[in-house]
């Protein structure tokens, strides 16, 4: 195994900011004029469509979204809006404890590694300023590429960019969007991180996966061991 592609929400991130995201969500409702709730509601039902860019970048999302709940907002206001959107969406991407070390230290063993993510446009527009974002090799988007998990594009893309097969890579997730099944089907290895110290992250994973892979991790330190015996 060369090679080694990871589910961002969850995985790398720390599964606590899940948990966070409807108040931060509400935030951005209420720049807008929105009550949270109904904006938070509308957010969670076009999940499906914003994660394959089908309203544009967070601007134009965020337009799409007031629109929907009634409101047009001013120029300035949606810029504001778009201000407390990218700053609630940080809260959600940073690290969960350990992560950055754990990828240092498997690209000092030689791997290599990608990112592999169902997300909105949040993600995309902020990752050159992610603390993941030197250490990943090839970063694959379902918001560029316009097709989400479990869907083969994705994987080949990922192994593509990273210069090996499907076959050298290891996929790490907590099983979202049936992402480890994907991954079995592409010719990966899937790896389950089962959150075992986040027993509250489960009920935020969309679609979640059925497939049981053969290895699994509580947490992500775990992999230099399981790297090191199965490499």
């Amino acid at each position: 195994m060369r090679a080694i592609v990871f589910d961002y929400y969850g995985t790398l991130s720390n599964p606590a900011g899940e948990s966070e995201r409807r108040e931060l969500y509400s935030r951005t409702g209420e720049v807008l004029g929105i009550d949270g709730g109904v904006f938070w509601a509308a957010m969670v039902d076009s999940f499906r469509e914003r994660i394959v860019g089908a309203y544009g970048d967070t601007r134009a999302t965020l337009l799409a979204m007031a629109r929907h709940c009634g409101i047009e907002p001013s120029d300035e206001v949606l810029t504001a809006a778009l201000q407390a959107q990218l700053d609630g969406a940080r809260q959600t991407h940073r690290p969960r404890p350990d992560a950055v070390k754990t990828l240092t230290a498997l690209r000092e063993r030689g791997f290599r590694l990608a990112l592999m993510s169902d997300c909105s446009s949040e993600l995309v527009e902020d990752w050159p300023n992610n603390p993941f974002a030197p250490l990943i090799d090839a970063p694959v988007f379902s918001w560029r590429e316009q097709v989400r998990k479990p869907a083969s594009a994705l994987y080949a893309a990922a192994a593509s960019r990273l210069g090996v097969t499907p076959a050298d890579c290891w996929y790490v997730g907590d099983g979202g969007g049936r992402e480890l099944r994907g991954a079995y089907d592409a010719g990966m290895r899937p790896v389950l991180v089962t959150n075992a110290a986040h027993p509250e992250a489960a009920q935020h994973r969309a679609d979640p996966d059925e497939h049981i892979p053969d290895h699994s991790v509580d947490d992500l330190p775990e992999l230099l061991d399981l790297c090191g015996w199965a490499a």
